[in-house]
């Protein structure tokens, strides 16, 4: 029980609410692609498929990256488990970073005139997930609401 105390710990903070919400909104459509085939994605049997066929990825760890991204995103977004979901969400940039994306060099295909997607979006998205584990859900969180812990007026919680 001590350590879902410290798992759900945050302050009433609204930078981490912000940091939340930002990654959280931007990975729902990415797990969505993954886990349910929305936005033109592949749906789970074909995200497994490509994850273990095409990529080699072993298929625990492609479940695990569905997971964390299509899951993940909503515990992000609703501030529920926020480590946790930051932690998957934060390790899957950092492999998809690692393993599709630095062939193409650091910067997006903002004009269409590489290969691929290079890995400065990762970059972004494993640092929010990182301060989010440092900082948990922060304000206006299930996190913040489970822990019981006073926002001395700060926010409604």
């Amino acid at each position: 029980m001590e350590l879902v105390k410290k798992i759900i710990a945050t302050k009433c903070d609204y930078s981490a609410l912000v940091i939340r919400l930002g990654l959280g909104l931007v990975m729902f459509p990415h797990g969505a692609q993954k886990f349910l085939g929305w936005y033109g994605g592949f749906g789970f049997e074909g995200t497994m498929n490509h994850f273990t066929q095409n990529m080699g990825i072993p298929a625990v760890f492609a479940f695990l990256a569905i997971a964390a991204e299509f899951f993940g995103s909503i515990g992000l977004i609703v501030g529920g488990l926020t480590r946790i979901a930051a932690f998957g969400v934060g390790v899957t940039m950092v492999v998809a970073a690692c393993m599709a994306h630095l062939d193409n060099g650091f910067f997006m295909n903002w004009f269409g005139n590489q290969q691929g997607e290079g890995f400065e979006y990762h970059i972004l998205a494993a640092s929010m997930a990182i301060a989010l584990v440092i900082k948990g859900g922060g304000a206006l969180s299930i996190d913040k609401k489970l822990s019981g812990s006073s926002c001395g007026g700060c926010c409604s919680q």
